[in-house]
């Protein structure tokens, strides 16, 4: 079940994606919120309403595809986790979870573009499995982390490495104005196993990352219960997992994007996330 974010008129509003048409769930008694995401009697309700609606649906080309979550609480990305990546840097495996911040404001839909700052040189694609909170979660141990999910969504996290490097920190090169594409679907927890997805990422048609969750360093329910044990995960939060190898600053040499490429990252049961990138 792909929950999709769209509009037709400019009114956003929610529908269930099947293959090429999304199914609007404009008719549905509650509201669609992440907290409903958790509850398998509200995936029900949406399950009959999706049949009961189906004459209804419309052509995904018909539609404008948003951001599952426009306006995050917080982004809690988590570096080096992925056992290629950091191979490919020559880096020791962390111990902890080695976690940075990405500004909320940062995130864009699906087919909009990625400006590349006239500031920047070194701008990079990262694709990564986006875990989207739907209660709020202090202190959770990992056997109980995946109650607190609402679901999985797809995430760019795009990265100005000149500023990455010259401050010696992550924020100002991953905050960037629309350096956090989403999309193009929101899946619940219960119809995924995010520690098995095959993650990719093409720029221009041609890969360049090709990797599966299961190289994870922590995986979902570790990185949740660490997280929530420092800080509070509420509905909405989003923690971006990590990339894995294939990123451009560390190829020979350095692959990075260019004002005409277009940027594909795709995750195995969520979609293919799209966006061109325009020079500021």
């Amino acid at each position: 079940m792909q929950f999709a974010r769209y509009t037709t008129d400019g009114t956003p509003q929610w529908g269930i994606r099947q293959d090429d048409e999304i199914v609007p769930l404009n008719g549905l008694r509650e509201e669609v919120t992440y907290q409903q995401l958790t509850d398998p009697g509200f995936l029900r309700v949406v399950e009959d309403a999706v049949d009961a609606a189906a004459d209804r649906a419309i052509p995904v080309e018909d539609a404008k595809l948003l951001a599952p979550v426009p306006q995050p609480g917080k982004i809690v990305c988590v570096g080096l986790n992925y056992h290629d990546h950091a191979e490919e840097q020559n880096e020791e495996v962390p111990e902890r979870p080695l976690l940075f911040g990405k500004a909320g404001t940062a995130v864009t839909n699906p087919g909009d573009p990625i400006v590349h700052p006239a500031t920047i040189d070194e701008v990079d694609y990262e694709v990564e499995l986006g875990v989207v909170i739907g209660r709020t979660a202090k202190d959770v141990s990992a056997a109980d982390a995946r109650d607190y999910v609402a679901g999985y969504t797809a995430i760019n996290d795009v990265s100005g490495r000149d500023a990455q490097f010259e401050d010696e920190q992550f924020f100002r090169g991953k905050s960037y104005d629309t350096f956090a594409p989403m999309g193009p679907t929101l899946v619940p927890d219960s119809e995924l196993d995010p520690s098995s997805l095959d993650v990719a990422c093409r720029v221009n048609g041609e890969t360049k990352q090709s990797s599966n969750t299961d190289e994870f360093i922590f995986d979902v329910p570790e990185v949740v219960e660490y997280i929530s044990g420092i800080t509070t995960l509420r509905p909405g939060d989003v923690i971006s997992t990590g990339t894995p190898g294939g990123v451009g600053i560390f190829r020979d040499p350095p692959e990075l994007l260019e004002p005409g490429d277009s940027v594909d990252v795709e995750i195995e049961g969520i979609g293919t996330l799209t966006n061109p990138v325009d020079e500021e």
